[in-house]
């Protein structure tokens, strides 16, 4: 009797796909890396221009509360009407609060543009959300408490005769209503920055 042997051919074809999917994959992971950290560094660029608009908000808070001083021209020099924001602690604090978070926006510029060149990072993003969710609250409690005393200015309190002074100190209210108003435009800014933190530290 005579040995017979079996072949079995296998296809070249099999070996050579199989080798040819694994590339695609890391392609296709490439890819999305890619496209993830693109979209993460338009939101840190962004987040970079926030942070300079906010700053120019809250300098003009500051500036506007801490020149808000005016006198009654028609008192004699003896006799005189002053009103200042040193006059008020509320606005004191304001003075005090808004100048502290422009500090803090130019200190946290660098770390904003470290944000820029690794998109990716998540250490500085989670701390830029830590620290500007403490500044909103802080921002926040300035802002109102100046905004109930230029309310009281406006309007006054008859249960406790407290009599409006607008009508007299024009431009101080004014500038004491313009500084509160830029002091919440600076709020928006930052609940921006606290919702773009959030969105980039979303995993892709």
């Amino acid at each position: 009797m005579k040995n017979e042997s079996t072949i079995i051919d296998v296809p070249a074809e099999s070996s050579s796909a199989m080798k040819g999917k694994a590339p695609l994959i890391g392609v296709s992971r490439d890819h999305a890396t890619t496209g993830s950290g693109g979209y993460k560094r338009g939101i840190s660029i962004f987040d970079f221009l926030l942070r300079l608009a906010a700053i120019i908000a809250a300098s003009v808070a500051a500036a506007t509360m801490f020149t808000s001083d005016e006198t009654l021209p028609f008192f004699t020099q003896f006799l005189q009407f002053q009103a200042g924001y040193d006059d008020l602690p509320s606005f004191q604090f304001f003075v005090i609060a808004m100048s502290m978070i422009v500090g803090y926006l130019v200190l946290s510029l660098p770390i904003s543009v470290v944000t820029i060149v690794r998109p990716l990072a998540a250490a500085p993003r989670l701390l830029l959300l830590v620290l500007d969710t403490a500044v909103l609250a802080f921002n926040t409690a300035a802002g109102s408490s100046a905004a109930a005393i230029v309310y009281l200015a406006h309007n006054g309190n008859q249960n406790t005769n407290w009599l409006p002074i607008c009508q007299q100190f024009g431009d101080f209210c004014q500038k004491t209503s313009g500084a509160v108003v830029s002091s919440f435009i600076t709020v928006v800014f930052f609940t921006i920055l606290v919702v773009l933190s959030g969105v980039a530290l979303k995993r892709p």
